[in-house]
Formats: C-alpha cells, sequence, structure tokens
C-alpha cells in the first residue's frame, strides 16, 4: 500500500488582517542653550507626530538586503512624513505564521507586507487584504502593464487584492558549449524530449550516468505542473475533481519513469535535491535542468561554461506556472495608514524600482514596457536570455488558486516520487491517488 501523505496547509483562523504597525513618531526636542519660544517647540512635535513609521514585512534573505535597503532608503529620502522600517520575519511559512499570529491578536501588524503567491487565494478568501482596485483607479496606476498572468496571480475573485513584485517562472538552463558541440538544441515540446534525453545523456557500457541530459525538479510539483497542464491534463476540472489519472497524465509519468530508468534524465526528490541538482549541472554532469529563473544571476556565476535559458518544452499549450511573492495591504488599518503604506506599494511597483530589482536579483521585470525605456533595454543587452520570458510574460499563469491546492500538491509529489523511486504500476498508482486528491477537492 502506498503511503499517504496528507499534510494540511495552515488554517486561516481570522477572517481580516488587522491596522499596520503604524506609529507616530515621536521626538523629543534636545536641550538648547537659548529657550524655544513656546509656540515654535509645539508645532515641531506635532510635524514630528505627523511622520508614520509602516513596516514592511518580507522574506528577502541576506543577498537582497543591499538593494532593499538602498530602495527604501531613496523612499525614505523623498517622503518627510513616512518612515518604512523593512523587516525581515523569515521564510514564506514563518512569515504567514507572523502575519496571522499577529491578526489573530488584532495588533502589532506591518503596513506592506509580502506573501508567496500561492497564499493570495486563502487570503483574499479570508478578508486580509485590502482591495486595491479603488487606489488603482484614484492614481491611475497602469495595472495593465502588468502580464495577464501576473494580474491574476494577485486577484481574488476578481478583486486585486495584491500586485506583483519579485516574479518569476520555470525554465531550462542548459551548457550552451555543450549543447552546440553535440549539435542539438532544447526541444520544443514534450514529444521532442525522448530523441533530445538519448543524444544529450552519455551513458557507460556498464549502465552508468556520466551526464544526464535533462533534470526535472520533484520536491516541489510547481516545477512539473506545465508539463501536465501543456499536455491535456485538467489538475482540477469545472467539476472540482482531479484529471490527474487520465490518459495524458499516465503518458507523461510513464515517460519520465522510463526515462530515470535508462539514466537519462532523473527527478529531484530528497533532502539536499536542488542543491545536487545545481551542483550536478555546475559539474557539467547534467546538459540541462529545469529550475527557478529567479536564480538566473546564481546560476551564470557558478559555472565555468556559457550558460543558455530557455523556455520549458510545451504540448499543445505553452503555458507556464508564475512563482515569487506579492505585496498586499491590510485590510483594517486606518485610511491614513492605508493612504501612505499604498504610496510606498506604488513606489516598488514603478517602472525604475522593477528594473533595479530585476537586474540585481535575477527576478523577472514585471512591467511590459520596460522594454522600451533605457533601463530595459541595457537589462537586456546585459541578459539578452531573459527576451524569451519578455516575449511570453502574457503566457505565465497565476497556476492553481485553491485554498486546498497546498494539500493536494503536497499529495501529488509524495505518489510521483513513490511511483518513479519505488517502481510501482503508474496506472494503478495514479488511480489511487486520483481517489485521495478528490477526496481533499471534496472537502471530505
Amino acid at each position: 500500500m502506498v503511503k499517504k501523505y496528507l499534510v494540511g496547509i495552515a488554517l486561516l483562523t481570522v477572517i481580516a488582517i488587522s491596522g499596520c504597525s503604524a506609529a507616530s513618531k515621536e521626538t523629543t526636542a534636545e536641550a538648547n542653550t537659548s529657550k524655544a519660544p513656546a509656540a515654535e517647540t509645539a508645532a515641531d512635535t506635532e510635524a514630528a507626530s505627523d511622520v508614520l513609521e509602516i513596516e514592511f514585512w518580507h522574506a528577502l534573505e541576506s543577498q537582497y538586503q543591499e538593494t532593499l535597503n538602498r530602495v527604501v532608503g531613496e523612499f525614505n529620502d523623498s517622503h518627510d512624513n513616512i518612515v518604512i522600517k523593512p523587516m525581515y520575519i523569515g521564510n514564506y511559512t514563518a512569515l504567514n505564521e507572523a502575519i496571522v499570529s499577529a491578526n489573530a491578536a488584532n495588533t502589532n501588524l506591518p503596513g506592506v507586507a509580502m506573501a508567496n503567491i500561492p497564499y493570495v487565494t486563502a487570503y483574499g478568501a479570508g478578508g486580509l487584504c485590502e482591495d486595491l482596485g479603488p487606489y488603482i483607479q484614484r492614481d491611475g496606476f497602469e495595472i495593465d502593464d502588468f502580464g495577464e498572468g501576473l494580474i491574476q496571480a494577485a486577484k481574488y475573485e476578481d478583486v486585486q487584492v495584491a500586485l506583483p513584485f519579485l516574479v518569476s517562472t520555470e525554465v531550462v538552463y542548459y551548457n550552451r558549449d555543450l549543447l552546440n558541440e553535440l549539435g542539438l538544441q532544447i526541444p520544443k515540446t514534450w514529444d521532442e524530449i525522448p530523441s533530445f534525453l538519448e543524444k544529450a545523456s552519455d551513458i557507460s557500457a556498464d549502465g552508468k550516468t556520466n551526464r544526464y541530459g535533462m533534470v526535472f525538479p520533484g520536491w516541489i510539483t510547481w516545477y512539473y505542473e506545465p508539463f501536465f497542464i501543456n499536455n491535456g491534463v485538467q489538475l482540477v476540472t469545472a467539476e472540482g475533481k482531479t484529471d490527474l489519472a487520465s490518459e495524458h497524465s499516465v503518458k507523461l509519468v510513464s515517460d519520465l519513469k522510463d526515462w530515470t530508468k535508462k539514466g537519462y534524465s532523473y527527478l529531484a526528490t530528497g533532502e539536499d535535491a536542488a542543491s545536487v541538482m545545481r551542483q550536478n549541472f555546475i559539474d557539467g554532469k547534467a546538459l540541462s535542468v529545469i529550475y527557478t529563473s529567479s536564480l538566473y544571476d546564481t546560476i551564470v556565476d557558478s559555472c565555468s561554461f556559457d550558460v543558455g535559458m530557455d523556455w520549458l518544452p510545451g504540448g499543445k499549450t505553452k503555458e507556464q506556472v508564475l512563482g515569487g511573492n506579492v505585496l498586499f495591504l491590510p485590510a483594517k488599518n486606518d485610511q491614513k495608514v492605508k493612504d501612505a503604506s499604498w504610496e510606498f506599494l506604488s513606489y516598488l511597483m514603478s517602472k525604475d524600482v522593477n528594473m533595479i530589482w530585476a537586474s540585481e536579483s535575477g527576478y523577472l521585470p514585471t512591467r511590459k514596457s520596460v522594454q522600451e525605456t533605457d533601463e530595459g533595454k541595457a537589462f537586456l543587452a546585459q541578459k539578452p536570455e531573459f527576451q524569451i520570458i519578455f516575449d511570453n510574460l502574457d503566457i505565465i499563469t497565476p497556476g492553481i488558486q485553491r485554498t486546498d491546492w497546498s494539500q493536494v500538491s503536497t499529495t501529488w509529489r509524495n505518489w510521483m516520487d513513490e511511483i518513479i523511486q519505488e517502481d510501482l504500476d503508474v496506472e494503478t498508482a495514479l488511480k489511487e491517488m486520483e481517489v485521495e486528491i478528490n477526496e481533499i477537492l471534496s472537502g471530505s
């Protein structure tokens, strides 16, 4: 019997998130040898008390601190009445827990908060986020300049509850030097992968793999969801069931299992799966790997060869799924705090700031029009590989937006791992998995 791993997602225990931690900045006049007039002292105190201190909760680790501090510093320098305090809370899970906990206590919440994209649906359903529509309309904010998938990823039931900030998508990294030497091209469709793997892989006479043709991450389903979506599989149907045991799905999983048996590829799972996969690529033990576009700079800087980046092999369609984070405003703040927080949030979304992050972090430019700016042109001149992403911004989709998707995804991931690693019968295992997932989707 296959082990069943049902991992419950963190439940939101409250409906709305509370106001941000916006404290009036109190100051005390320094002692002076000449006594200031009482009226002037009162005016100074009143002006100081009008300064709003807004906390920005985020999950950006140390490698992003220099950029973050510079961007926040420039905002603070240009605003006399708002002071932004960036606060690193931890990873996305820790950040979510902190927001939910603070909301339950109805105190000490940020003015602007970051969230991993999969949390948007739960936050929207719980009424945690301010509706940004009125702010967008009031200020003429260019929401249409974002790719359609980016806009949808930050919506809940057609309400713009957040905005995309640092986002990424799946890509294929490849060793261009070796690819050219072998006279190969990255496959454009799933059906082209077998021929590619046969020529790209290096298998010794004893069956040992010296070089994998392509490695597929398996530690989260995000990396292989597009292959299923683009090849006729409905992850969740209109009736609220999964199609993951369909004929199309059986073929995809059977292919992955077959390529693993032949030594052409492997599904990267288990402890340190990401770092092991990266090292295999860096060491020339994998011609190509599926990975996140956000680590482009890291990959390029780590490799001694010319690194190429391409779109994932598609099928009838070639959609990909958005990764990364969004920013939102807690809904229960008073209007003065929300207006100040929106000013900072919209500043972070500006073309100039967006290009700073794209240039220095490896995350994607989110604004389509930046291609026409000097900064955008300079970015593409520096990183021409990103043109493939610019060209496809409108087909980067938000993915499945359901509060139970985390549990479904975990179940799917664990079954995929067992099917391939423990040599289970694909069709039988997928049918068992389908029953389990449908129970989750039905809420039973």
